[in-house]
């Protein structure tokens, strides 16, 4: 009887599909759905949620094995325990460590902890309390791994760690995390500078480790060199530092390239860092990087095909995607959502200053032409050379295509620190309008250039 019954439903679909003039095609029972699905929407709602969940698990947590690169070789691990602990030197204590940029997750740490760090009884000079915060996994972007007595024996880091911050709320420096912000106060030189033994770095770049220590000092707070270990260039052609700034990694959704000077996607940046900066276990291929002209480390190194077994990043890059991708620009808590809303709406009254300034950036200013609303960077191939937004090349050419991408600009407002562009040459948005108004010759006045800069500000 219930076949019976699953034919009569064929059958009658099958007639209202000939009445209609519609072929009519069976079905294969076989579906990709599990227990409790309606239909194929709740294969993608769960994937949806298994991808957000496994996604901030690797963004905040996953070493994908690089310890074996800054415990095992570099030692970074017995620098931050110090001599007393069973490591060398001084040690680095929970002060030094934020001094240094390091973040902590408030919300990782017990209440009594909590309390106990308020009354003034955690000694925040001791290298030990550095160590119990890493036993409670509470240091945003470092995995400290210890042995069954509790000493620390290596350690690895995440995306988090320059990729997120805290909001400060329980002391600076301590907070709730802060996913895809960039950490503007994380000085990622002084931090490689202090292993004891950096022979793995000054091997590859092929200096001496006084050489690779000045480079590392000349980074500063915010900024990283990803490059210096595929060309080699640590020093511009004025003698400033090649580092550029850590980006946010928010508001990325829809942004085709999501790197200074246009490496490529997401993914393929995901996988480049993981592999050839963070020192991971995976699988990483691009061909681009055999050139030994423009390239002649990464060349030598054989970055340009990389292979390991087991392959510990590959298989976690799709829902590290999803997630960052997930993550929105955050509002400016200055402006209002309805601040934000009457911007589309037709004004009936005089225009306030956030009116004039998105009216500037869509006509006089021509910002609008690049910056296309509401992802704030060209649709599709968003990259300019050097001589098209008048400044030099010496970054663009580090990168296959020679190009600086359109940064997209939500946000903005909570990444001022460093300054702006890739390297932070304009200390402030008043000068990188500065410079647009002369090299475009915008005439600007500077009441349509504060206005401009306040409706930035409010992306």
């Amino acid at each position: 009887m219930k076949n019976v019954k699953g034919m009569s439903r064929m059958f009658l679909v099958a007639a209202i599909a000939s009445i209609c003039g519609l072929p009519f095609v069976i079905m294969s029972q076989s579906r990709n759905t599990g227990p409790g699905d309606r239909d194929f929407d709740d294969v993608i709602q769960r994937n949806a949620r298994e991808f957000m969940e496994q996604g901030q698990k690797t963004f905040r947590f996953d070493t994908f094995g690089d310890e074996a690169f800054w415990g095992d070789a570099l030692k970074l691990h017995q620098a931050i325990a110090g001599s007393k602990l069973g490591g060398v030197g001084p040690g680095v204590s929970p002060r030094t460590a934020l001094a240094v940029g390091l973040k902590v997750d408030s919300e990782a740490l017990p209440p009594n902890v909590l309390e106990a760090i308020r009354s003034g009884k955690v000694n925040l000079n001791d290298p030990a309390s550095t160590l119990a915060l890493l036993r409670l996994n509470a240091v945003v972007g470092v995995t400290g791994i210890f042995d069954q007595q509790g000493g620390i024996t290596s350690m690895g880091i995440q995306c988090a760690l320059c990729h997120s911050t805290v909001d400060d709320s329980f002391a600076p420096g301590i907070g709730r995390r802060l996913d895809g912000w960039a950490n503007r106060d994380l000085n990622v030189g002084a931090i490689v500078a202090l292993a004891p033994d950096l022979t793995a770095v000054t091997s590859l770049l092929g200096v001496n480790d006084a050489t690779l220590r000045k480079v590392l000092t000349s980074w500063g707070p915010g900024k990283f060199d990803a490059e210096v270990f595929l060309d080699g260039k640590a020093f511009r052609d004025d003698g400033k530092s090649a580092a550029t700034l850590i980006p946010p990694a928010f508001g990325l959704a829809g942004v085709n390239l999501h790197t200074w000077t246009g490496w490529g996607s997401m993914t393929h940046w995901n996988a480049f860092v993981a592999n050839l900066e963070m020192h991971g276990k995976g699988t990483f291929y691009d061909p681009r990087l055999n050139d030994p002209a423009q390239f002649p480390i990464a060349a030598r190194a054989g970055f340009g095909n990389v292979r390991n077994d087991p392959d510990l990043i590959t298989p976690k890059l799709a829902a590290l995607n999803f997630y960052q991708l997930a993550i929105p620009a955050p509002a400016n808590p200055d402006f209002s959502s309805s601040d934000r809303h009457s911007l589309s709406e037709v004004s009936v009254g005089p225009p306030t200053s956030l009116r004039n300034g998105k009216a500037v950036f869509d006509s006089k200013a021509k910002c609008a032409t690049c910056h296309v609303a509401p992802i704030f960077t060209e649709p599709g191939w968003n990259s300019h050379t050097a001589a098209e937004i008048g400044i030099d090349d010496f970054q663009a050419n580090r990168a296959p295509d020679k190009r600086y991408r359109t940064a997209p600009l939500k946000g903005l407002w909570s990444h001022q620190k460093g300054g702006f562009y890739h390297d932070g040459r304009f200390a402030t948005l008043r000068d990188v309008v500065n410079h647009y108004d002369r090299f475009f010759n915008l005439g600007l006045t500077e009441s349509e250039k504060g206005d401009l800069i306040k409706y930035l500000l409010s992306l």
